[in-house]
């Protein structure tokens, strides 16, 4: 999901005033393995504070006083409970580091709702999007060893990488690419996923894109992500999953981590995903997000993730082995790129780094945190507070409906100022009901009482051809048209809708239940057929013409 939203604050009463969207990103069209929040800013209660002048700007934060970890720990499964029941999540782990060591490790609910099985800190789930912080810190260990630079031009390591723009593939970097800041549109390649195209073809079609401002325009785009984890593992040699396992997840002892959908799907103890598509949760879907693994594919445990947060939080060191040094990661948790700028004076700004959000609470912290989800039954969240060695984890087997986020931030408001600041679900909650938007131009239309009766439905039959999303068959059928596309042909069924217009009801990660598109028929400029569907068309990609080679 991206930071294509940003929560405006009246300062005078600390509450939330208005949320802005994007209006050229339409919300269903946002992956949600790729969701993002910064770090909030929010108004700390009122009360007499001191600040503690330190070394540079970041050191001077409001003190906290004493106890109020353990007062915040001692309130967070009841939080967690709550939260649980507003939102009807199935199932929830939670794990809290402080200073080194796990302080808090806890599951609730159930990993499957049909057969009830308990959550356990042990519990594998689907991380989506905090695959992006952790993948991060796989490349500052390349880094540490001296293998790649965040600098380096990614093309140096994947020479056959083509990107329409000449010059942004020669100049493009490693960082580049994981701060969303190449150019490439946001969701660039997800429509190929969605229709189970594998990863180097998703890369290689990904040309077919006109690129936006380089280094000027933040959008986020998973496939992105995975170019520069692609660069960072063919500069050492190694396939990106294997690279993770003998560089991070081994070293750790993560045994319960991977990149891999098939170590997740085999998981004994995993968390199913459930699609909130009715408010509640449903195991309908399996989603594979092997494609596009660096930016989305990691599954874990809090217990995993605990471990992960304390090596980002001690800056490399575990048990002694130093995997990376401080300045290794440092260019990846430091503002690279402004990700929601604000449309008026004394609007916040937000920043991301290499795979991090970065921020600062009105205690002056800085924070670092992601989250993660999939509408069709995943979210998670990450918050850290390196300045006070402290982090917790959320991962949760439902669809995002801001349960993962309310209880990371009411969280860390009870650690700064005893209290929560509002109601956080209430406020994430209402944010994510954009992600169940259904797509298409005729989602939420009336069929039309006047659909015509084709009786010749064989004059549309045929093989389309589009460089980008491959050939598009329309066949007929028995009960009407089919169109099938996709590397292993999905099948769409097509309705009647209007004169040389069919109906498609989508379903996929990026089309929420309620999608219906419209597949237009008609002919180009040189009278070759051609089919447009609209659901898959944002960036102007989605036409198809007969008779073009595939």
């Amino acid at each position: 999901m991206a930071s294509v939203m940003q929560w405006f604050l009246n300062p005078s009463t600390s509450r939330l005033t208005g949320i802005s969207i994007d209006p050229l990103v339409p919300m269903h069209i946002v992956s949600l393995c790729r969701f993002t929040f910064a770090a909030f800013v929010i108004s700390a209660p009122a009360s007499a504070q001191t600040l503690l002048p330190g070394p540079f700007p970041g050191a001077d934060v409001v003190e906290i006083e004493a106890g109020r970890l353990d007062a915040a720990l001692a309130a967070l499964p009841a939080q967690i409970e709550e939260t649980m029941e507003r939102s009807n999540v199935p199932g929830i782990a939670v794990a809290v580091v402080h200073d080194g060591e796990v302080v808090y490790a806890e599951g609730f609910g159930v990993r499957n709702i049909e057969t009830g099985e308990p959550i356990t800190p042990d519990t594998v789930f689907v991380a989506a999007s905090l695959s992006k912080s952790v993948t991060a810190s796989v490349a500052a260990i390349a880094v540490a060893k001296g293998q790649i630079g965040w600098d380096d031009v990614a093309n140096d390591h994947l020479p056959a990488l083509q990107l329409s723009d000449p010059y942004i593939r020669d100049h493009a970097t490693i960082g580049d690419f994981f701060a969303h800041r190449t150019g490439l549109p946001h969701a660039a390649g997800d429509d190929l996923e969605d229709l189970g195209f594998d990863r180097d073809t998703v890369i290689a079609r990904l040309v077919a894109h006109q690129m936006n401002r380089f280094r000027r325009d933040y959008a986020y785009a998973n496939f992105g992500t995975t170019i520069g984890a692609e660069a960072v593992a063919a500069a050492a040699g190694m396939a990106w999953e294997d690279l993770a396992d003998a560089y991070l997840f081994e070293p750790l002892g993560m045994t319960s981590t991977s990149y891999r959908n098939a170590d997740y799907m085999a998981a004994e103890n995993r968390a199913l995903i459930h699609a909130m598509e009715t408010g509640e949760p449903l195991a309908l879907f399996e989603r594979n997000p092997d494609p596009q693994a660096p930016a989305g594919g990691l599954s874990s445990s809090v217990l995993d993730m605990a471990k992960w947060l304390n090596l980002i939080l001690t800056g490399g060191v575990s048990d002694d082995i130093e995997l990376f040094g401080p300045g290794d990661l440092l260019p990846a948790i430091q503002p690279q790129i402004v990700s929601s700028p604000s449309p008026m004076a004394g609007g916040r700004t937000d920043t991301y780094g290499y795979g991090f959000n970065v921020g600062v609470t009105p205690t002056g912290r800085v924070t670092l945190s992601h989250s993660g989800a999939f509408v069709l039954g995943a979210a998670a969240r990450f918050v850290m507070l390196p300045g006070d060695d402290l982090g917790i984890v959320v991962l949760t087997n439902a669809g995002p409906v801001g349960a993962a986020e309310a209880i990371a931030a009411d969280f860390m408001d009870h650690y700064q100022f005893g209290e929560a600041s509002r109601d956080w679900y209430a406020g994430f909650n209402g944010l994510m009901a954009g992600y169940m938007v259904p797509a298409g131009d005729l989602a939420g239309l009336p069929a039309p009482a006047d659909a015509p009766e084709n009786t010749d439905l064989s004059s549309y039959s045929g093989v389309y051809g589009n460089a980008y999303f491959g050939p598009l068959t329309i066949s007929e059928e028995v009960d009407g048209l089919v169109a099938e596309l996709g590397p292993e042909p999905m099948q769409f069924p097509l309705e009647p809708w209007s004169e040389g217009v069919f109906a498609m009801s989508p379903r996929s990660e990026n089309a929420p239940a309620g999608s219906l598109s419209s597949v237009t028929f008609g002919e180009d400029a040189n009278g070759n057929r051609t089919v447009r569907i609209d659901y898959l068309d944002r960036d102007g990609l989605a036409t198809w013409t007969e008779g073009l080679a595939q």
